[in-house]
């Protein structure tokens, strides 16, 4: 991995000297991540753009004094220098060398108290704004990265089969109660832990997209919404499934008919090059053409990785176009308000020709 991340870094740079930028100061710890392959819970990274030999031992990394093992193991190839707070410990290190004249910090990340404090050090070093190059790297995958998406993926897929072949999505139990069993299940299959706060919402509460479970119990006719991913090595699935208890009425299987449709279309729309809101036009416009297109109440999908949420942004204005590598997903959902409602949910990665499903629960409608 550490040639790897040495790759990722040398990628960054480009962009760096593309802007005319000596430096770049990375405070956001997943890409703090994404860059060296450190895991801990504090530090920063002050990446030098030079491309002549030599220039990467320029590159120096933070952190503080409970990490000096770990990144001694995590890092071995890199200047490591251990204070705290690591940001202006940084940005003076920059300050005493004419290595780092004019600096780019993660605007989008960096605070004005944050700023005031990194102005305050940095003396002859210019501080510029330099949002989102990391994450622009981060948009294509690498095989290390599909790989943990595809294990995280896999995860999920058994939990839910767990859950569902011991009779843990029964009409008695409570939202609360199906949640944690299904995160349960996650941690025995290899997550390190849930993406997220699995969301588990049945009969009425499956009609608002992002419902929090509740002590709502599970009845008899119920449509039951479960949207949950898996947390392995850094990243992150991303999976929504939608189930009846007991026989569906006709309305549920409309519903979920529809839904499936518009699922489908937005999966066969994920080719390289295509416009991201095509993508997402694509699948809403068979809801549209059902006359409910005002019940499809988000976007379509978005980036998975090291985040839950993520560029590209699937939606009416997201901006872009698809590449050979971004995972993305792909969540069509109609909500009929005070009633139920359906979303199917898959991760996949974009690729030569068809996607790839890494998300493989039946999306069949599946009566329990």
């Amino acid at each position: 991995m550490l040639e790897t991340h040495a790759r990722r870094r040398a990628a960054l740079r480009s962009q760096l000297r593309e802007r005319d930028l000596d430096a770049l100061l990375v405070v956001d710890l997943r890409n703090v991540r994404y860059l060296t392959g450190f895991t801990g819970s504090n530090a920063a990274l002050l990446v030098h753009a030079g491309d002549e030999p030599g220039t990467e031992d320029r590159t120096v990394f933070c952190t503080d004094g409970r990490y000096l093992t770990q990144s001694a193991q995590q890092l071995p190839d890199l200047e490591r220098l251990i204070d705290r707070p690591c940001p202006p410990a940084l940005v003076e290190r920059a300050a005493a060398s004419t290595d780092y004249r004019r600096t780019g910090y993660e605007s989008h990340r960096v605070t004005v108290e944050d700023l005031d404090t990194l102005s305050g050090v940095a003396g002859g070093v210019e501080l510029v704004r330099a949002p989102g190059l990391v994450e622009r790297l981060r948009m294509v995958k690498d095989d290390n990265e599909i790989e943990a998406l595809r294990m995280a993926c896999a995860a999920a897929d058994r939990a839910l089969a767990d859950l569902v072949e011991h009779g843990g999505l029964r009409a008695g139990r409570t939202e609360r109660e199906v949640a944690r069993d299904l995160e349960n299940r996650m941690l025995d299959h290899g997550a390190a832990g849930p993406s997220f706060e699995s969301i588990v919402a049945a009969g009425a509460n499956s009609a608002v997209p992002h419902h929090r479970p509740t002590d709502t119990v599970l009845h008899a006719g119920d449509l039951v919404k479960l949207d949950f991913g898996a947390l392995v090595d850094g990243y992150h699935s991303d999976m929504t499934r939608t189930f009846v208890l007991g026989t569906p009425a006709d309305w549920q299987r409309e519903l979920y008919d529809l839904v499936a449709a518009a699922q489908a279309a937005g999966r066969a729309a994920l080719r390289v090059d295509a416009e991201v809101r095509d993508v997402d036009a694509a699948a809403r416009e068979v809801v549209e053409d059902a006359g409910r297109g005002e019940e499809f109440l988000h976007g379509l999908g978005h980036g998975v990785g090291l985040e839950i949420h993520e560029a590209p942004a699937l939606a009416k204005t997201g901006e872009g176009r698809l590449s050979a590598g971004m995972a993305v997903t792909v969540e069509p959902g109609v909500y009929l308000s005070g009633k139920g409602g359906v979303r199917i949910e898959d991760t996949l990665v974009v690729r030569d020709g068809d996607p790839e499903l890494l998300t493989l629960t039946t999306k069949q409608l599946v009566v329990v």
